[in-house]
């Protein structure tokens, strides 16, 4: 699509009946392309939480049954970590167009404040309607559904895990019994135990370093010229 010159492209101007119908319209849509997405994700965080779930009756069904699945469900919280941050890449398209109309569209409208078109947020979405992009990268994605949702799983993982060496078949009584507890096959105890702190420590540094990405994002950012 060809760009209009200068001399096309038309002065601001207060909306006719007709554009407003179309904003609505419009509006809508995006409202219902955000929930679709919306409750996709929270299909992905309910398949965490009863995996999560179905590990921790595995492991206390019984008070020699193995910690094992709760270290291998980790796994499987990441393979859905990264299907939730795509997910949510999709739906803050949509969630972004439609708070974009509310801050600068219908807000000022019931305020009773002139709305013109024309003007820097009309051209914000109108660039974003012709050329969509994703307003939030991949690692800044996965970092907010990490620190929203799975960090409350992790810890839930990490206490069971500990829960259920310190508790089955005894009562720990020495670190010889820690080690011999949290061994799987040919891999140490110790090994596994720094393998856990590890493995939990990257999860919080991560979320913390994501945190200050988006930050800094929204810092240099202008909120009137980019939505997202």
């Amino acid at each position: 699509m060809a760009a209009l010159t200068p001399s096309e492209v038309p002065p601001p101007h207060k909306p006719d009946a007709s554009e407003i119908g179309a904003i609505a319209h419009l509006y809508r849509a995006e409202i219902y392309r955000s929930t679709i997405w919306r409750t996709r994700l929270d299909n992905t965080t309910n398949w965490a939480i009863v995996t999560m779930g179905i590990a921790l009756s595995v492991t206390f069904a019984s008070e020699h049954s193995s910690p094992l699945p709760l270290v291998l469900v980790g796994l499987l919280m990441m393979v859905f970590l990264i299907f939730e941050a795509r997910r949510y890449r999709y739906f803050n398209v949509w969630r972004a167009r439609a708070r974009w109309m509310e801050r600068y569209f219908y807000g000022p409208m019931l305020l009773g404040e002139p709305v013109l078109l024309g003007t820097g947020w009309s051209d914000v979405l109108a660039r974003d309607l012709l050329a969509p992009r994703y307003h939030i990268s991949f690692v800044r994605a996965a970092g907010r559904r990490l620190r929203r949702n799975y960090l409350w799983i992790l810890a839930i993982q990490d206490i069971a895990y500990y829960g259920k060496v310190a508790i089955h078949p005894t009562p720990l009584t020495s670190w010889a019994n820690l080690w011999e507890r949290t061994a799987v096959g040919p891999i140490s105890g110790q090994i596994m135990i720094v393998a856990g702190i590890l493995y939990t420590s990257a999860w919080i540094v991560f979320a913390l370093v994501t945190l200050h990405l988006d930050r800094k994002s929204r810092a240099s950012t202008s909120s009137a010229t980019a939505m997202g």
